[in-house]
Formats: structure tokens, C-alpha cells, sequence
């Protein structure tokens, strides 16, 4: 794997907390920033996935109404809990 170097400025602080990181974990400044936006990337690419497909599911027009969705939140830890309510809103057919 090809690797490339690249260059930005930190606050002070910063730099000092990654300085102390790196002196106490024995590992490079490069190595916890390389961690730190890997972490950072799979977080945020993972989030814009499951926004992107919430789009393409809610542009479909089918939903559960409030009503519905009120009813079965409220039956939550009662005798009788209901189960997820199906959808019952068909944007598409109105």
C-alpha cells in the first residue's frame, strides 16, 4: 500500500495532547493520526451511507403513522406490548 504525507496545523494544545498520547502509548504522532482519521472516516462514510439509503427508503413514500408508531411506544413495558407497527402511509397511491 502507497502512502502519502500530508501537513496540517494543529493548535498547540493539540499537538501537546497527541505529543503526551504518543509519549505514553509508544507510538508515532503519525501512527495516533492515521488511527484518528481512519476512526473518523469509517465513522462519518458509515453516516452519509445510511443517510443515502434512508433517502432512497423514504423517497419510496411508504411510512408508519405518528398514530401508530405513539401507540406501540406506549405499549412498551406493559402487560400488553404490541409489536412494530407495519407501515400504513402509501405516499405513492394518494
Amino acid at each position: 500500500m502507497s502512502q502519502n504525507v500530508i501537513s496540517l496545523r494543529l493548535p498547540d494544545a493539540m499537538k501537546d495532547r497527541l505529543d503526551r498520547l504518543a509519549g505514553s502509548t509508544k507510538r508515532s504522532r503519525s501512527f495516533l493520526a492515521t488511527e484518528a482519521l481512519t476512526e473518523y472516516l469509517e465513522r462519518h462514510e458509515w453516516q452519509i451511507a445510511a443517510i443515502d439509503e434512508s433517502v432512497l427508503v423514504a423517497d419510496k413514500g411508504v411510512f408508519t403513522s405518528h398514530e401508530a408508531v405513539t401507540d406501540w411506544l406506549s405499549s412498551w413495558g406493559t402487560a400488553s406490548e404490541l409489536k412494530a407497527p407495519s407501515p400504513d402511509i402509501d405516499k405513492k397511491r394518494q
